[in-house]
């Protein structure tokens, strides 16, 4: 039977990437001359620090834009809360989000059954497999999808007829 996998995936190398270009680019901005301002990638998160909460959403806005210029979804970004930091400096801890929560999970079959097609889905840990008769249908699931926003970022892949 044909099936694909949804997943949510993350490159953290093109993420690793677009922070260092972002951080060239804050160290080089006029407005962010002579204060503290960090962006640092951890292994599964980012660290910000700024100034004050005017420059980290600077900070933010050049970070989006890179890694949208590098075909990265900013919606693979959970931001956390905002916490002062010494000298009235502010910081947030950003998590990478890598595959499908249950709960995401669970929304995306309720979806794909909603739909009425001929298929079947089934959550495999943290991604979702989809199987039919027909790759027709297989497809009209995918650009369903696509069309839906589940504040996460998905993936279409392992087709297999």
């Amino acid at each position: 039977m044909p099936s694909f996998d949804i997943v949510s995936k993350v490159d953290l190398q093109e993420v690793d990437n677009a922070v260092n270009q972002a951080i060239k680019e804050i160290t080089q901005r006029y407005d962010f001359k002579g204060t503290v301002n960090e962006l640092e990638l951890e292994k599964d998160s980012l660290k910000i620090l700024a100034a004050d909460e005017y420059k980290l959403e600077a900070i933010k806005d050049i970070l989006i834009g890179k890694l949208v210029r590098r075909g990265l979804s900013p919606k693979c970004f959970d931001y956390g809360k905002i916490e002062l930091a010494s000298a009235g400096a502010v910081r947030v801890r950003v998590a990478i989000i890598q595959g499908i929560s249950k709960e995401k999970g669970k929304e995306v079959v309720k979806l794909i059954k909603d739909t009425k097609l001929k298929v079947q889905a089934q959550i495999m840990e943290d991604q979702v497999r989809v199987t039919g008769k027909k790759i027709d249908d297989l497809q009209e699931v995918m650009q369903f999808l696509k069309g839906q926003d589940l504040g996460i970022e998905l993936q279409f892949e392992n087709m297999r007829s």
